[in-house]
């Protein structure tokens, strides 16, 4: 019997077609395969490009693909490189490919990722570059004291010229593939008054006398290797007569430049990525590698999979319509076979309290009709965002975790500005006096530290009391002892403005005076930028809290709550750690203006920037299996302020009929209280257990005149109800009335157009219309 192949698929040997004629057309590994991964399967020879969309099944098609090729007898198990971005990806593509084929695909050690397989081809080859085979590749804290020590010899200072930000520089010259003679001169004299080449060199230069890498050198000097010794070139080039290439979209141009290397040999090069789903440009992916892929491999089969196996019709629609807005893809639509289900459903929140009361009820709602916590994610564009959802979990008793990174009050930089606080409350916090007497960094080393526990145990005092008495003394050297001085000064100070001063305001103050928001302000580093919308969100939530000592409370009950990991809980991330997940419903809040699409994105980036932020509003709804709901908030907090928001351009980008926009709560019109019965934001009534929970407790208020928790004098806090925070629009009635004419220090004499409660949206004379709290404004 004569086999048949599709067309361009068939063995060019007669010895190949009779290998390939071993396995059946009908081979188990290919049933259930659909027309499109069937033909990305089997197109094993030459370039081939497989546009997955999300969930249509591209790690099915990685692994049956290297199962074809070893089953068939094109390639053993070692003439096949697979290259994946994280162990956890390779581990998955072993197992699986085992399973399909059984003992015959194990051994390959041409399997794991970038790094790895760098690791491997240098440590054979080390010494070609400079190496020993034993080299040591350095993690980030030595990294970061080796490029001190290189930054103090070129005569720099380090506090204005961070070893964090010049790591972060180099590392992004390596992800381009350039070494310190290769930086453009420009880009090498924007660090260190015009230092930063011949920092990259020294810094190269005492890794090479170490006998030691760093991760960016793993693929640098791999490309080195190849360009310098072209005969190592092309033994690899004919070594590995298979390459596959997991997530394409997320190659850096020092990955696209290795694997273009290496492909030149055989060329029977298949990557499989997504356009559409390219979100790491901050951190160097360059969506046009995957864009220029048949101007780089002409003739190139390009193969799109676009039946959708996760979400329903009406979701991908959405997704589909709203991605067909970027200019810069290759272009595909995602179609499903699954009914066309719930609609994706838009709703608007007064303010962003509101915001993460509607979307925790409705999660709470969903679990009395027996949804599965683990099937639900909150996705959010900043981490900042988090606070005001976790607070609410906590207070409704929702477990939840939240995936890649710890939660908000856990934050480094989080528990810093706490320490600082819970000093000014109590000087009595040695733990917090620890953490934070030599950050930012002051002179003060663990000598200091020893010497102050020393005089603490001695006297039996606190070590801030300690420390005032050393300060005093001619124990130590002049310069820490000045500068303990100075530090125990401020904390004196600040503890001082408490009695007159808000207390987010002194928060401010001594987050700026302590030198600890400028730290993280010349940080220049990726996630620093984060750190400081994380520590501006921290301040704000202290207002909804009379004073300091009962923001701290609550904290410390949060993390009380914060129980160990595991069963079923909400899970809660920003959506970059989203992408590969998948969940029944996801809720996806904040899609305003300014935060997403992010304003930073935009200024930095451009219309790049904006198809980025479009791609990753994609991602985000095609993590949902069954519903996906959308909201904005028209009101929020920034840097103190209440400011007006616009919702996304991502919104309107939407199609109608896969749309369903809900009516707001009550005070989004500030109408009644939002606690007025009527239909939610979410569902169609208010029946969770924390809705009839503040219901029963405001009936009981109105009967029997109040309850909540007392304010301090002057002020007026927020109300609860056992124990859970109710929005300021509930309290006590505002002073003021519209049309009243007020003063503001910041933004002078205005009219009071509206009033909620303590919130006032005023018309000022010279900034416009403004929302601010009564508390910050005086009669005009």
């Amino acid at each position: 019997m004569t086999r048949d192949f599709p067309a361009g698929t068939a063995p060019t040997s007669i010895s190949a077609r009779a290998r390939a004629a071993v396995v059946p057309q009908d081979a188990p590994y290919l049933t259930g395969l659909n027309p499109e991964q069937r033909r990305a399967v089997e197109a094993t020879e030459g370039p081939v490009l497989v546009l997955a969309g999300a969930g249509t099944g591209k790690t099915r098609v990685l692994t049956t693909r290297i199962a074809h090729l070893i089953a068939t007898g094109r390639a053993r198990p070692f003439d096949i490189l697979a290259v994946t971005f994280t162990n956890k990806a390779a581990r998955e593509m072993k197992e699986r490919i085992g399973a399909l084929i059984g003992p015959a695909g194990e051994g390959m050690p041409w399997l794991g990722t970038f790094h790895a397989i760098g690791t491997k081809i240098l440590r054979r080859h080390a010494e070609l570059v400079g190496l020993r085979s034993d080299f040591t590749i350095l993690g980030t804290d030595d990294q970061l004291r080796l490029l001190k020590q290189v930054i103090a010899a070129a005569d720099l200072d380090e506090k204005r010229w961070p070893a964090r930000s010049l790591a972060g520089t180099i590392d992004g010259w390596k992800n381009r593939g350039l070494g310190p003679e290769q930086v453009p001169a420009g880009e090498a004299g924007a660090f260190g008054f015009g230092k930063g080449g011949t920092l990259y060199a020294a810094y190269q230069e005492r890794l090479r006398a170490l006998n030691a890498v760093d991760f960016g050198d793993l693929l640098l000097l791999c490309l080195r290797l190849w360009r310098e010794n072209p005969d190592v070139l092309t033994n690899y080039q004919q070594r590995f007569r298979y390459i596959l290439v997991d997530e394409y979209q997320d190659t850096n141009v020092a990955q696209y430049l290795w694997l273009r290397l290496l492909a030149q040999g055989h060329r029977n090069v298949a990557c499989v990525g997504d356009d559409d789903q390219s979100i790491y440009g901050w951190r160097g992916a360059e969506v046009d590698n995957i864009l220029r892929f048949e101007h780089d491999f002409p003739g190139a089969l390009v193969v799109r999979l676009e039946n959708n196996y996760r979400s329903t019709g009406h979701i991908l629609a959405a997704a589909s319509v709203l991605i067909a807005h970027n200019e810069g893809r290759l272009g595909k639509t995602l179609r499903t076979d699954s009914p066309e289900g719930e609609k994706v459903t838009v709703t608007g929140a007064w303010d962003s309290e509101e915001e993460a009361r509607l979307v925790c009820e409705e999660i709470e709602s969903l679990q009395a009709k027996g949804h599965a916590l683990s099937e639900i994610a909150v996705l959010v564009r900043i981490s900042a965002q988090m606070r005001e959802v976790e607070d609410r979990f906590v207070q409704l008793g929702l477990p939840y975790r939240v995936v890649g990174g710890p939660r908000f009050y856990e934050r480094a930089e989080i528990r810093d500005a706490l320490a600082y606080l819970r000093i000014v409350a109590n000087g009595s916090d040695d733990l917090a006096f620890e953490r934070i007497f030599n950050t930012p960094k002051r002179g003060l080393g663990d000598a200091t530290l020893q010497a102050l526990h020393g005089l603490a145990r001695r006297a039996k005092v606190p070590l801030l009391q300690a420390a005032r008495m050393m300060s005093e003394t001619e124990e130590l050297k002049p310069k820490p002892r000045s500068t303990l001085r100075a530090l125990c000064q401020s904390f004196s100070r600040w503890a001082k403005l408490l009695e007159d001063q808000p207390h987010t305001e002194v928060a401010q103050t001594i987050l700026e005076e302590s030198g600890y928001t400028e730290m993280w302000q010349k940080e220049r580093t990726a996630d620093a930028a984060g750190r400081l919308e994380n520590l501006k969100e921290l301040v704000r939530s202290m207002e909804e809290f009379p004073d300091l000592a009962g923001f701290l409370e609550h904290v410390s009950l949060v993390m009380d709550a914060n129980e160990a990991e595991g069963g079923d809980r909400v899970s809660l991330m920003t959506l970059h750690a989203a992408k590969g997940l998948e969940f029944d419903t996801v809720f996806l809040p904040g899609w305003e203006n300014g935060l997403f699409p992010n304003q930073r994105a935009l200024d930095e980036s451009g219309r790049a920037g904006l198809e980025e932020e479009r791609r990753l509003a994609h991602v985000g709804l095609t993590r949902a299996r069954k519903r996906a709901k959308i909201s904005f908030a028209v009101n929020r907090r920034i840097h103190g302020l209440w400011s007006s928001t616009v919702p996304s351009r991502f919104i309107d980008e939407l199609p109608e009929a896969s749309v369903a926009v809900l009516d707001a709560p009550a005070s989004f019109s500030q109408g009644p209280s939002r606690f007025d019965r009527q239909a939610p934001a979410f569902g169609s009534s208010y029946s969770t257990p924390g809705w009839q929970r503040a219901q029963a407790q405001a009936a009981a208020q109105d009967r029997f005149g109040g309850g909540g928790r007392s304010a301090a004098p002057g002020r007026r806090g927020p109300q609860q109800i056992e124990g859970t925070l109710v929005a300021k629009s509930t309290g006590t009635p505002s002073a003021f009335e519209p049309g009243a004419r007020i003063f503001h220090t910041k933004f002078g004499p205005g009219s009071v157009a509206a009033v909620d409660g303590n919130k006032l949206t005023v018309d000022f004379d010279k900034a416009g219309r403004k929302m601010v709290l009564d508390s910050f404004v005086q009669p005009g």
